[in-house]
């Protein structure tokens, strides 16, 4: 299995629109996309609604759910439609990822290219590809984009780069807000996964 994960420094810089990008440039590699969300405290993995379940042991530590709607407004159905064989959604509390990588392991069995939308992931697995996108103008920065930026292979940066935090020695792409994805950038993918 070939596996890209494209991160990012924040919510709302592109990265949907990087992993859609992707999945359309390279139809051929008949992706599983998976859109990883880690919900504030009190948010239940399941319905994504204030939690019923007890604090200290949740009865729903995540969930994993496959997407079949093409047609809807969701960053999964976006991933669909840019031509992605199968689409999942992880969601676990903040800091619970750990608790869903075995299910999301055995729902990968079988594909051949996986790519993720998470900074978290990095943390269990070690990915051929891993791209972040970085906006110098937007001044949050998550904390799990801190921690993996190094262990990015490339960075996309949007905008101005005066002020970017680009790890030294790092590739970057400049891309811009609507056009997330360069043909450079493809390339590099593409090689990456040879």
């Amino acid at each position: 299995m070939k596996v890209v994960v494209v991160g990012g420094q924040s919510r709302d810089v592109g990265k949907t629109s990087v992993v859609a990008g992707i999945v359309a440039a390279l139809p051929h590699l008949l992706w599983t996309a998976v859109k990883i969300t880690q919900h504030g405290h009190g948010i239940c993995s399941s319905s994504g609604e204030p939690c019923a379940c007890s604090i200290t042991v949740p009865d729903c530590p995540y969930a994993i759910d496959e997407e079949h709607d093409a047609a809807g407004r969701s960053d999964t159905s976006r991933f669909l439609r840019a031509g992605a064989k199968r689409v999942l959604w992880v969601r676990t509390p903040m800091g619970g990822l750990a608790a869903a990588m075995p299910a999301l392991h055995t729902a990968l069995a079988g594909a051949s290219h996986v790519i993720l939308e998470s900074n978290s992931v990095i943390e269990f697995l070690q990915p051929d590809v891993y791209l972040t996108v970085l906006d110098p103008a937007v001044e949050d920065f998550k904390a799990s984009a801190r921690r993996f930026i190094d262990r990015a292979d490339a960075c996309l940066l949007l905008g101005d780069p005066a002020g970017a935090q680009v790890p030294a020695g790092k590739p970057v792409y400049r891309v811009e807000p609507g056009v997330y994805l360069t043909p450079d950038v493809v390339k590099f993918v593409e090689r990456a996964i040879a």
